[in-house]
């Protein structure tokens, strides 16, 4: 199976005009290293050869105690690979088709054995002209994402490495195809890769993915390796750099209609003047610009550029853009700025540009933003979008797929899962336990989606994990963290990884860490510090529930029910704890007039037919006799959330089946369970229950 990318830029939220791109993601080979021997026999700088002899000796038990540290599924803890020992065999380097990983039908290669360590090779020919060598351009080779951590090769020359399985990264070839130049005549380099990416290791972030070969209960296939698109880049030597280098496009200021942005410089040379120059328009209609220098101490510079329409330009406005925007909607413009929304996404065009110090245009990008504003503080428990009450009707969508695993069958794929979840009626998704492709989030902030966005999670803590996590989860919010769809972040679900934070203040310092950095980073977002329960410090009370309908609405008819514990007997908010040095960590309590959302209910699947097969492992929280069961059953889950009158929103699990967990409105290959358009009224009906209970002045 390919993944059609030729003719799609993978980073359309963020493309540069002058660059030149080529995919990346055939002609590769991969070869299993389970004895880790790659290193040693130097394959980095041979080749990876075409077999390796293995002898298993590994104590399977070893594999085994591993996966029993984990605390939060004591009913999985036996679950774990196991290793044949003293069996020789032979591993051979086989092609796979990337993106899709080793475990997956799609990679061509289908291994669902446990390997930790993997070489990946393939041929990599300079795609300069000569003009642009001349000039010296650079050649990027860039990863969407690599699971886990990679060490990255150019015919034997080190060009990078990258620690964390859910973020970008890229690595600069130039210098080794400079060398290949002079010294072989051509342009050609052998890259190759080696990753690790421990089954085992329970302080590694993984999501879902199991540490088991064959998944159950609430984890899926595990995902190793080249999981996102990867392309080479010919850039200019100064540059500017994206979201990841650290460009931010903050548009929250719908009252003076002020963009604030942070443009980062890449590859400046000291001594040498740069600008940056920022252009909005709207369907074509050029609005504003404004450009300043970039000073002589930072490779970053300000713009600040004001895109209200004058009266002028508002009459002279195009077709195109009062129909997305109707004027006599209040809803579409505050003043002379469009705003963004899920039923009126509007979106203001942006081209950045770089000059140096002649005026000469070096670098431009054209990119997005969405002016909107987001208010979780006013003490009513409600959440607000341009100052207008939103109940947010999420669906949980952890973005797996039958062939292909994590890995979308194609980039319309990620289009075609927000399609159904608006047909639907919901408007938007906690996007759990994933740092989705960003096509995903292009295609959220163009369709009108609310996403939350959320990391990985791991099952164990320590000093390794707090170390993982911390830098992983930064790099995720600062690659999305312009898009104007992604209303909340969400770092942790559940506890994972947090086994003890009724006792442990180390476990609840290190959740206290991630708020403020991320509160840091972004002070226009609302923080769901840990979904579900056991919150430290939280802008929003979450809470999971998967009782029935008659029991949850015994729970959300009062906060107090809300509030008390939830499952396993955990408390909703941490309490205080005495330490040994006679202080006390005071824990946390419900704020008064927080938002309150319950952050994952539902998860009813169908009893099979009986002249249908039934998985051995296939589940559900509830089971319904039938789809016309299953339809009823989510009516009552749904107004047993919102009648009580304390909840402005849910998400509800799930959007589709995923391999054993079958408790989808959609299967697993998208189609409809249940006709989405009486969904649609239901959840429209929900949505209704909300507004009509707000006091009028709201």
């Amino acid at each position: 199976m390919a993944y059609n990318s030729k003719d799609s830029y993978p980073r359309p939220d963020f493309v540069h005009g002058n660059h030149r791109w080529t995919p990346l993601n055939e002609g590769w080979s991969i070869l299993f290293d389970d004895e880790d021997v790659g290193l040693k026999e130097a394959w980095h700088i041979h080749g990876v050869p075409d077999k390796v002899a293995v002898t298993s000796s590994a104590d399977a038990s070893s594999a085994e105690a591993l996966a029993q540290k984990l605390a939060a599924f004591p009913e999985l803890k036996e679950k774990g690979f196991q290793a044949s020992k003293g069996q020789s065999r032979e591993h051979v380097k086989k092609p796979i088709n990337v993106p899709f990983v080793f475990q997956t039908p799609a990679s061509g290669v289908f291994d669902k054995d446990a390997h930790e360590v993997l070489w990946y090779e393939r041929k990599v020919v300079d795609p300069r002209e000569k003009a642009e060598i001349e000039a010296g351009d650079r050649v990027l080779t860039r990863f969407g994402a690599v699971d886990y951590d990679v060490t990255v090769w150019a015919s034997g020359y080190p060009v990078g490495k990258h620690r964390g399985g859910h973020v970008p990264f890229d690595v600069d070839i130039t210098d080794a195809l400079s060398n290949a130049w002079q010294t072989t005549g051509k342009g050609q380099l052998n890259l190759v890769l080696r990753i690790r990416d421990s089954p085992h290791d329970l302080s590694q972030p993984r999501g879902k993915q199991y540490w088991a070969p064959q998944p159950e209960s609430i984890f899926y296939t595990p995902s190793s390796g080249i999981w996102q698109p990867v392309w080479l880049e010919v850039v200019p030597s100064a540059r500017i750099g994206d979201s990841s280098a650290g460009t931010m496009l903050r548009s929250n200021n719908i009252t003076n209609g002020l963009l604030e942005t942070r443009v980062a410089v890449l590859g400046r040379r000291a001594g040498h003047g740069y600008s940056v120059e920022i252009e909005g328009s709207l369907h074509g209609l050029s609005i504003a610009s404004k450009k300043e220098s970039l000073p002589g101490d930072k490779d970053y510079v300000s713009v600040n550029l004001s895109l209200s329409l004058s009266d002028e330009q508002k009459s002279k406005a195009p077709v195109s853009l009062i129909e997305a925007a109707p004027f006599d909607k209040a809803e579409c413009w505050r003043g002379n700025l469009a705003l963004w929304s899920p039923d009126y996404p509007t979106l203001y065009d942006l081209a950045i540009r770089l000059y140096d110090s002649e005026g000469k245009l070096v670098d431009e990008v054209k990119t997005y933003t969405g002016f909107r504003h987001l208010d979780w503080n006013r003490g009513d428990r409600t959440f607000r979008l341009n100052g207008k009450p939103l109940f947010q009707a999420l669906v949980l969508d952890q973005g797996y797929w039958p062939e292909t695993g994590l890995t979308p069958p194609s980039p319309e794929s990620l289009k075609i899962d927000i399609e159904l979840t608006k047909k639907m009626g919901f408007n938007g998704c906690r996007k759990h336990q994933k740092v989705e492709d960003p096509i995903f989030l292009y295609w959220a902030d163009k369709l009108g989606f609310l996403v939350w966005g959320e990391m990985a999670n791991a099952y164990e803590f320590n000093e390794d994990y707090a170390e993982r996590f911390s830098q992983e989860w930064l790099e995720a919010v600062k690659r999305d963290i312009s898009h104007p769809s992604v209303v909340t972040w969400t770092p942790v679900n559940e506890s994972w990884a947090y086994p003890d934070l009724k006792n442990n203040v180390d476990q609840r310092n290190h959740i206290r860490s991630l708020y403020y950095i991320t509160k840091t980073l972004d002070p226009t977002r609302p923080i769901n510090d840990n979904c579900g329960w056991e919150h430290v410090i939280t802008d929003l009370s979450t809470f999971h529930d998967y009782a029935d309908a008659p029991d949850l609405s015994k729970t959300c008819a009062s906060l107090e029910g809300i509030l008390g514990k939830k499952l396993g007997g955990r408390d909703f908010f941490v309490g205080p704890i005495s330490l040994e040095d006679g202080r006390t960590d005071a824990g946390t309590k419900h704020r008064e007039g927080a938002p309150v959302i319950c952050s994952e209910f539902g998860g009813v699947n169908i009893a099979p037919a009986k002249d249908s097969e039934k998985g051995e492992r296939d589940w559900g929280y509830t089971t319904a006799s039938d789809p016309k069961d299953l339809l009823k059953r989510f009516e009552a889950l749904l107004r047993a959330v919102v009648e009580g009158g304390h909840i402005c929103g849910f998400v509800y699990t799930q959007l589709s089946d995923i391999e054993q967990e079958v408790n989808g409105l959609y299967s697993f290959d998208r189609r409809e369970k249940i006709p989405a358009a009486e969904v649609r009224k239901i959840v429209e009906a929900a949505k209704k229950i909300y507004y009509d209970s707000l006091p009028k002045e709201t």
